[in-house]
């Protein structure tokens, strides 16, 4: 199969934006990377999608759309469209030559384990209007199927890794508002599970003590004292002990005990936590890491990877070190796992997941014309 120009969009549980990436694939070797974009959420767009993830721990229907779901449902999508469109224009890329978007959504909820993973967006409304093929619902296939859900991503990794000679075992984290790893050794399948939380508790102490999205550069991280008895209390919780295949949703981490600190202590320790919960992750694979590469928006905390350094006692490197996107890497992967699904390829393993077999994921919108009605 000659590679095709995919698109990839991924909003994540940071809440920060829509992430737009450009590569060509055949979904198993990567043939270019091509350009990023980005579409910024505002900080009332923000709070709509914050009121959303709080409706959502009452679903039990993952198609409802209680409260505030509905409407930031329609938000997540118009900002998607806009996004591509942004894209489309800055980069003088017509439409018609992308073969395949690949659209993740917005999660609001994610408990595998009851069976429901909730990831906002109308996908045949984004393909209608974008006229152009998209897949979406990544999740959902094999959360049905006993699986977790998440990571999605390892398969991406992967293939990126290959076109490198890079030490192994090798150790590849994505920090977003929940971190996750993946481990690949040779010819091996890749391990991978969600490490604990990511920037979420973070973000949360620097919206609730300093009003700021996040803690930029780790500024307050770095003035504060780490409360090591408080890192302890949080480490002890049965999941850090739990063998993978495991996945977090973004809230189960997102607010500390750590009302008792000061807005720097605070900020230093749940910084601290995250560091120590990824250092963990050691205990779950099968060799130490040689190497460990770090991307997503926790890579741009200098206090994060400062503390990396001391606890994982292993070279570690932002992606960029290597070449790759720090902050586009899952929506590349977004764009690689959409031509892996139009293939029948599979997305999710035993090895990541947990899924019983190899599993094939996500729906296909095809763009079709007004009144012609949607592909259910």
């Amino acid at each position: 199969m000659h590679p095709l120009k995919a698109l990839g969009l991924m909003s994540g549980t940071s809440f920060d934006g829509v992430d737009v990436a450009l590569i060509e694939t055949d979904g198993e070797a990567i043939a270019s990377v091509g350009p990023t974009g980005f579409r910024r959420y505002t900080g009332e767009e923000r709070e709509l999608l914050r009121a959303a993830m709080d409706d959502a721990r009452s679903l039990t229907d993952r198609a409802a759309r209680p409260g505030a779901l509905r409407k930031a449902e329609k938000l997540v999508t118009k900002a998607h469209l806009d996004a591509v469109r942004g894209f489309s224009s800055d980069h003088k890329l017509p439409l018609a030559e992308i073969a395949v978007v690949g659209f993740h959504g917005q999660t609001v909820l994610h408990r595998p384990k009851q069976g429901l993973t909730v990831q906002l967006g109308d996908g045949a409304g984004l393909a209608l209007r974008l006229g152009v093929p998209v897949v979406h619902d990544f999740r959902a296939a094999d959360v049905a199927a006993g699986g977790e859900g998440a990571p999605l991503v390892p398969a991406y990794h992967r293939a990126l890794a290959r076109t490198l000679d890079l030490p192994q075992p090798l150790a590849i984290v994505n920090v977003g508002g929940v971190a996750n790893v993946t481990y690949l050794d040779g010819d091996a399948d890749p391990i991978a599970f969600d490490t604990g939380p990511g920037n979420a508790p973070i973000d949360e102490i620097a919206r609730a003590r300093i009003g700021e999205p996040c803690d930029r550069d780790g500024r307050l991280a770095a003035l504060g004292n780490v409360d090591e008895e408080t890192v302890a209390k949080v480490l002890a919780d049965s999941y850090f002990r739990a063998p993978p295949p495991k996945s977090l949703d973004r809230a189960t981490f997102a607010r500390l005990p750590l009302d008792h600190l000061s807005n720097e202590d605070a900020a230093a320790t749940a910084t601290a936590v995250v560091a120590a919960s990824i250092a963990l992750a050691r205990d779950h694979l099968p060799k130490p890491p040689a190497l460990w590469i770090i991307a997503g928006g926790g890579a741009h905390n200098p206090a994060l990877i400062s503390m990396l350094r001391d606890r994982v006692a292993a070279r570690i490197i932002r992606a960029s070190e290597v070449g790759w996107s720090v902050d586009a890497l899952e929506a590349q992967a977004f764009a690689f796992l959409a031509v892996r699904s139009l293939r029948g390829l599979p997305l999710t393993f035993p090895t990541t997941t947990g899924v019983a077999k190899p599993t094939i994921g996500g729906v296909l919108a095809e763009p079709r014309p007004l009144g012609s009605g949607r592909r259910k």
